[in-house]
């Protein structure tokens, strides 16, 4: 019994190393969490998520969306809010595979889509849609990632519940009067076009204390 215990010094780093893989992982102080502001870029086409009170001439006749290149558009915040109110707790991390909605900042309305078709690519037509944060069941968006939470530094997709498609952006680019700002759309393919990261914001700290933020 004694040898046993001048061994159990010994065995205290070993059981460590094996108990650590087993503890749940921690949120990291990088991940993206509910109520956070932020801004969203296309990888592959480096442009900006946007809205504006501009509507389709065509299609559903909502507010449409758009990519823009400038980094400094007030119209290109978005909000990160839950599929439900209850459902994302101010500062909590969002985790990959969870329902959300984006709710743009100035106008208040939900990045949505439906089957209408989409203006320049005839691919789905992405636009915003209700009033003051509430819009319907064709608001809900997947985040897709390849972690346990949706990190800041992490490209993912958005997969739409209601129609399946990714929220993508192909290149073709409007005319007046929206001229050189590119069309936002749904694709059926999860491919190069649909990868999004999080850029400027202000990203809310998971903390008890909900009025601590990072801002960036």
């Amino acid at each position: 019994m004694r040898g046993g215990c001048r061994l159990l010094p010994l065995l205290l780093p070993l059981l460590a190393v094996l108990w650590g893989p087993c503890r749940g992982r921690e949120p990291a102080p990088g991940a993206v969490t509910c109520g956070s502001v932020l801004k969203l870029l296309n990888t592959r086409h480096n442009v900006r998520l946007h809205s504006h009170e501009v509507k389709y001439g065509s299609g559903s006749g909502q507010q449409s969306v758009t990519g823009v290149e400038a980094s400094d558009d007030a119209n290109s915040y978005w909000r990160v809010r839950g599929k439900s109110d209850s459902g994302c707790q101010r500062g909590a991390p969002v985790r990959c595979g969870q329902a959300v909605r984006l709710t743009h900042v100035n106008t208040g309305k939900n990045l949505h889509t439906h089957h209408f078709p989409s203006p320049l690519s005839n691919n789905q037509e992405v636009s915003a849609f209700g009033d003051d944060g509430e819009g319907d069941d064709l608001d809900i968006w997947i985040v897709q990632c390849s972690g346990t939470y949706w990190e800041r530094e992490d490209a993912v997709r958005f997969k739409h519940v209601g129609t399946e498609v990714f929220l993508s952006i192909t290149g073709e680019q409007y005319g007046h009067p929206i001229r050189g700002q590119r069309e936002v759309h749904g694709m059926p393919t999860a491919n190069h076009h649909n990868y999004w990261k999080a850029m400027e914001g202000v990203f809310i700290k998971p903390s008890v204390d909900p009025a601590k933020h990072d801002e960036l």
